[in-house]
């Protein structure tokens, strides 16, 4: 990080603050904290991350563009399967996230569990929170797991944006509706005769507030004027995004990853084609995308629009166990929060964070790995200033020890983000849990700590902890 990001965002807070959950956590003769309770829930049972996979992540209208979202879920869970060892019908339960949802394949969970040659006894159930929507699906999932109900899931994420739903205007469904419904065919003609050119205008989709009618980028540039993060700050930071992850790309960090053949395509997609390491001076002379012409977002501090699918196995551990399997991590906590979608649109991370390591009993220091989802290169650091901010602390989030403090910048986002890896919105967060679990192995840490935001003002904060027979 440069000096302008460090003198101006990156200020460290070397302190730590109390937690009132104390009973939580012990301290070994290592000097490591470790949970005094198997866990937080009714069956009073340690819940496993085994291991996660994902498709790569394209541009969307890139090689993707022929197929459908259910081809990348299927696929998702097929790679899951084979790289794990675990037989189909060990699985209980399967849950997908995803937001534009195809009409055809409505609970892709259900859909994409059959085509993967899945029993038709595995029930699949699809859930939506935006791009927290994967999170979703594992959470559920450690909700199923706790109260007793199953002992082995599958949770998933996709989004496809190369062939969204687009449809006919409102008064020609009506129309068409009602035409169909016609008992004659002089009826029907009558219904069709009352067809006029408006008809005709499409209702497209559109990644905006349905509360607000306002898009994120739009948030994104007031939440960066309010903070004073400035476009050479978001520029610089997209750049350090883009540059971590293709240095984990020729390092072979990025084994989450696995490979999909298009069909009727010789090439073999193995890579994320997002990834592209600029210039500070090439990114300076873009103009900005949303607010114009004055605003400071633009596409390349922007993630963009992905397709992707991802898929992760959780369990309980002693069925883990009971199956040969070694878990890379235990799922420890987690929290949701949400805020006013208005001004605080993208602010669930500062929301997030604090919350999730109070009710875990741990401070900033403890977290040795950070995965946190970049909408926007303004997001991301509008939110560490957030989190630098006593009065944000104090106004907000009602902290009478003052600011949360800035995490180590070392520790973060260490292969990339979703500026540059992409952001099939609901494949996301399986994306941060295999990154997060896969870098404390790698990195020789002991907790990570998974955060993002999403749409209609939420965010999410997950706890997880290296499991002690984790291996890469």
């Amino acid at each position: 990080m440069s000096v302008l990001i460090a003198r101006n965002i990156l200020r460290i807070n070397q302190g730590t603050f109390q937690t009132g959950f104390p009973h939580l956590l012990a301290v070994n003769v290592n000097g490591c904290k470790t949970y005094a309770t198997k866990s937080h829930n009714p069956t009073n049972k340690n819940i496993v991350f085994i291991d996660g996979v994902r498709t790569p992540f394209l541009m969307s209208g890139t090689e993707y563009s022929k197929l459908m979202a259910h081809d990348l879920a299927t696929h998702t869970l097929l790679s899951l399967q084979r790289k794990t060892n675990i037989p189909k019908e060990i699985i209980d339960y399967i849950i997908y996230g995803t937001v534009i949802q195809e009409v055809k394949t409505s609970n892709i969970g259900r859909e994409a569990a059959l085509a993967a040659g899945f029993s038709n006894k595995t029930p699949a159930h699809t859930v939506t929170m935006a791009c927290i929507s994967s999170n979703a699906a594992i959470t559920t999932g450690m909700g199923l797991i706790a109260c007793g109900a199953y002992d082995v899931i599958v949770a998933g994420g996709v989004e496809f944006m190369s062939d969204l739903p687009i449809r006919h205007s409102r008064p020609m469904r009506n129309l068409m509706v009602k035409a169909s419904r016609a008992k004659s065919l002089p009826q029907t003609l009558s219904l069709l005769a009352n067809i006029r050119p408006g008809h005709f205008s499409p209702d497209l989709p559109a990644v905006a507030e349905f509360s607000t009618g306002e898009t994120m980028g739009h948030s994104g540039d007031r939440l960066a004027a309010a903070f004073g993060v400035s476009r050479a700050e978001q520029d610089e930071y997209a750049l350090r995004s883009h540059t971590l992850a293709q240095q984990a790309q020729q390092q072979g960090n990025l084994t989450d990853l696995v490979p999909f053949k298009v069909p009727n395509v010789d090439k073999i997609v193995d890579k994320d084609n997002g990834i592209r390491v600029s210039t500070p001076e090439s990114l300076a002379k873009l103009k900005p995308a949303f607010v114009k012409p004055y605003g400071t977002v633009t596409a390349a501090n922007a993630s963009f629009l992905t397709d992707g699918a991802s898929a992760a196995l959780i369990m309980t551990e002693e069925k883990a166990k009971e199956l040969g399997l070694k878990p890379k991590a235990y799922l420890r906590n987690f929290t949701y929060v949400s805020q006013d979608p208005v001004d605080q649109l993208l602010l669930g991370p500062a929301y997030a964070i604090p919350k999730v390591l109070e009710k875990a009993g741990l401070s900033l220091t403890d977290i040795g790995v950070w995965e946190v989802h970049e909408a926007f290169a303004a997001q991301i650091l509008a939110n560490l200033k957030a989190l630098d901010s006593d009065w944000f602390a104090q106004q907000y989030l009602k902290r009478s020890k003052g600011k949360v403090g800035v995490p180590d910048l070392k520790k973060w986002n260490a292969w990339g983000g979703s500026l540059s890896i992409g952001h099939p919105f609901a494949a996301t967060g399986i994306r941060l849990a295999s990154h997060t679990a896969n870098r404390l192995i790698k990195e020789n840490q002991q907790f990570g700590l998974i955060s993002a935001c999403a749409a209609g003002g939420q965010g999410v904060g997950m706890i997880i902890e290296r499991h002690p027979d984790a291996s890469l």
